[in-house]
């Protein structure tokens, strides 16, 4: 697999926006200007009092008073420019990087954490934006403080010295220290999208966390995941204050050492008291100077972490995307062929290797393989329903992943009319099936807002008979905005039967060539079973309908059934052929019926 990281051009998003941006730099150019000339015209203020001229120092004073008005209305304005840029910027983001990512195939999903998507499409770009508005403004104070710096510093060559010294020394910490932020920095991201995943998954899983008695157990498992975030942040933060705290020293150390050698030169007459106020009032600077310089290193390496977390979902060796052909199909009859199809599941695992040059690196490797189908061979004739069974774990599940091409095949081929599924594109595959998954995912719209998404010009009657033929029309009846009602964010307001009864409808009203149902009916009593199975046969003849069957009992009257074990077909025929000559589904037919 290769890489294929550059579909995404990070420059082109700011290129989009270059007037807003020239704006904000030329607005925090004004205003830092504006803060040399106040420095500068309160040290002419200390002159003034110094040498007694008061008006002059007054008249000074409402200048200044002038300037930091201009200056306020100059940061009003830079936040306007900021907030306008800035949110546009993160919604471009946020938008190709959610699009990359409905981009990726099912396996890529199952093999990540939901941190790590949500924390590189939503977080991550905010974090880009921030902290390059953040450079621009410190690269404005630096460019003012360093003025200021240079004037304190022509006032004496040996605090020209000390200065230098000061900086020297002081950049030196702020390199190691950014050298270590930039290691514990990616570790902390990956802490961090844990407890994001884990927190979604509980707030998802509420109902069954407190109907299983989970809360002790996942709150143990939700303490640790916590605690290695929270080590990884400590780690990260008391290097960062133990280098903070050494330059600090130096700094202070060093501004000491002027303010004595200051009083020194005043005592032998080579200072004038007013020279040594403006350097006593302006003793922070170099601190401040050293400080927006170590905030440009840090933001620029929170911005090379999180443009490398952006990047990589680009990465085709490690978030693999869909690859479809430019094989169209006008209409699709609805057959379905697999040939010596074979797939197994992949087991990674990230581990730390060393490159070329001997440094640490981490990367995912392939650490184990489950093999689910080999070689597997059927055909399902067009307009036919037919249905897969066996034991859990046998590949029912994974044959309509296959079909459906959630999942590739490793090897052998599957066609959709006589043509090799890999060779569509994508609108003849996607257009034309339907599937609807035994824990469907039904999202925080209303009831029709949820239909229409399957067939966004569907009517009012249409949406209707497909709530009816999905045995919905009752529950939809009772609810006093009806179809408009709004279901919460993954079907929350909705029991599990009636988020498949939903699903169902979406089915319906998509009305595809093909409809898979994947154990869609698990979460529905007897009597709703048999509402759906009669509308799945009212479908029959008209689309080639799949099923993976929770109950053998609601598949009696499909045209074929495949009974797979171990991932091979050990037999095929209709119910009463196999329930006539292979034990092993008879057996598995009175067991579900004891049960």
């Amino acid at each position: 697999m290769t890489k294929n990281i550059s579909q995404f051009n990070l420059s082109k998003y700011f290129k989009k926006h270059v007037w807003g941006i020239i704006a904000y730099i030329f607005i925090s150019i004004l205003t830092s200007i504006g803060g040399v000339f106040k420095t500068l015209l309160y040290a002419r203020m200390i002159e003034g009092v110094a040498s007694e001229s008061y008006k002059s120092s007054i008249i000074i004073l409402f200048i200044v008073l002038g300037i930091s008005l201009v200056q306020r209305l100059g940061w009003l304005s830079l936040n306007f420019v900021y907030e306008k840029v800035a949110n546009s910027i993160v919604a471009d983001l946020n938008q190709d990087l959610a699009v990359r990512a409905f981009k990726l195939t099912s396996q890529t999903y199952a093999e990540h954490s939901t941190g790590t998507f949500v924390q590189r499409i939503v977080n991550d770009p905010a974090q880009i934006v921030g902290s390059l508005a953040n450079m621009v403004d410190d690269v404005m104070e630096i460019i003012s403080q360093a003025i200021i710096v240079i004037y304190i510093a022509t006032l004496n060559p040996y605090i020209a010295l000390i200065i230098v010294g000061a900086l020297a020394l002081s950049m030196l910490v702020e390199f190691f220290r950014v050298k270590a932020r930039r290691k514990n920095q990616r570790f902390t991201r990956k802490k961090h999208d844990k407890i994001n995943s884990l927190t979604t998954e509980i707030v998802r899983s509420e109902k069954d966390v407190k109907a299983l008695g989970l809360e002790n157990a996942l709150s143990k498992i939700s303490r640790q995941n916590y605690d290695d975030y929270r080590k990884a942040k400590l780690k990260t933060d008391l290097v960062n204050v133990s280098y903070w705290n050494l330059r600090n020293v130096i700094l202070q150390t060093i501004g000491i050492l002027m303010l004595i050698l200051g009083i020194y030169f005043i005592d032998i007459g080579t200072l004038t008291l007013a020279t040594f106020m403006i350097i006593y009032s302006n003793n922070n600077d170099l601190y401040d100077l050293v400080w927006r310089i170590g905030n440009i290193l840090t933001s620029m390496t929170d911005i090379k972490v999180a443009s490398e977390r952006m990047v990589a979902i680009f990465d085709e060796e490690e978030f693999v995307s869909e690859r479809f052909g430019d094989r169209h199909l006008e209409k699709v009859k609805g057959k379905i062929q697999f040939k010596k199809v074979a797939y197994s599941y992949r087991e990674f695992e990230e581990v730390k290797d060393e490159d070329k040059k001997g440094k640490k690196k981490a990367e995912r490797k392939l650490v184990g393989t489950n093999k689910v189908l080999e070689n597997l061979s059927f055909v399902i004739e067009p307009h036919t329903t037919v249905a897969f069974v066996g034991r859990s774990g046998s590949g029912k599940s994974t044959v309509l992943n296959l079909i459906s091409k959630m999942y590739e095949v490793d090897e052998g081929e599957i066609l959709i009319d006589g043509v090799n599924i890999n060779d569509l594109d994508k609108e003849s595959l996607r257009n034309n099936i339907s599937l609807v998954n035994q824990f469907p995912y039904i999202f925080d719209m209303t009831i029709k807002e949820n239909l229409l998404l399957a067939n966004k010009d569907a009517g009012e009657d249409e949406i209707m008979d497909a709530i009816d033929k999905a045995s919905l029309s009752e529950f939809v009846g009772s609810l006093s905005k009806g179809i408009d009602t709004k279901v919460g964010e993954s079907g929350i307001k909705l029991s599990g039967g009636q988020k498949q009864r939903l699903a169902i409808a979406r089915a319906f009203l998509r009305n595809s060539p093909i409809i898979i149902f994947d154990e869609s009916t698990s979460s529905l009593d007897n009597f709703a079973q048999g509402d759906i199975k009669r509308s799945i046969d009212l479908m029959k003849g008209k689309s080639t309908i799949v099923i993976v069957a929770h109950r053998l009992s609601t598949i009696r009257d499909v045209d074929k059934i495949f009974f797979l074990e171990e991932g091979k077909i050990i037999d095929a025929g209709t119910f009463d052929e196999l329930f006539d000559k292979d034990e092993k589904f008879k057996t598995m037919f009175f067991a579900e019926n004891l049960e």
